[in-house]
């Protein structure tokens, strides 16, 4: 599914986010990225999810560079293949729980009708059924989060990745998104999660650890300090 070849990321005044990162994730999933704050977490699920092209090396995602891609073809790569869901929710405030998911699904061109039809299922899939006419404000961090998904899910990307998606919620909101992340991994969905919590990461099948823009561990590789993992 996605495939970082020696990734290295630079900003200006010579800040390095990533110092040469190299991992495969495969179809099927489930994965958590971790460490400490300013490691390179969320630069990383930029690289995964396209919306930051790397300095330098390699970004392979379902099987197309991202490097050879105009920017309208990786528009639509990852329109197709990903989907995002963040700490902050992103919702439109005047908007329906149903018309913000449906929004997400602007890019496909679809009538309103059947953009608002799939929106329906999306929510539905996420138990959000009975509030789908409700707005932000009226709407728990979890039921919110819970919209953010559904809107992440209504395209049925085969890639979701999580920037730390419970980190606003308290734990009982938090375990119910868990919950659902993992029955959309279970349904085939390959799931990344960024998280600083190390209960969430230690219940993941893999994790990868990142420090000072390294990887220093991967849980499926058994790779040593200091030394890119690359599945098996």
């Amino acid at each position: 599914m996605i495939e970082l070849d020696e990734v290295r990321k630079e900003y200006a005044g010579g800040v390095q986010a990533l110092a040469g990162v190299t991992v495969r994730i495969s179809r099927g999933e489930l994965v958590g990225i971790v460490g400490p704050s300013g490691s390179g977490k969320s630069t990383m699920l930029h690289a995964l999810g396209t919306l930051d092209r790397p300095t330098s090396g390699s970004v392979r995602v379902a099987g197309h560079e991202v490097a050879a891609l105009s920017d309208a073809r990786l528009s639509a790569l990852r329109s197709r293949y990903v989907g995002f869901v963040f700490q902050q929710f992103h919702l439109a405030g005047g908007r329906s729980a149903l018309d913000n998911v449906a929004d997400g699904l602007l890019y496909t061109g679809q009538r309103m009708r059947e953009r608002r039809r799939r929106a329906a299922l999306a929510l539905e899939r996420v138990g959000l059924a009975h509030r789908m006419e409700h707005r932000p404000h009226e709407l728990s961090g979890g039921e919110k989060q819970r919209v953010a998904i559904a809107r992440a899910t209504a395209g049925d990307p085969p890639l979701l990745l999580a920037d730390e998606p419970t980190g606003a919620l308290d734990s009982a909101a938090g375990a119910g998104v868990m919950t659902l992340l993992r029955s959309l991994h279970r349904d085939g969905t390959t799931v990344v999660i960024i998280t600083h919590d190390p209960d969430i990461a230690d219940s993941l099948p893999r994790r990868i650890r990142l420090r000072d823009g390294l990887v220093v561990e991967d849980s499926a590789t058994d790779a040593v300090a200091g030394r890119p993992g690359v599945l098996r």
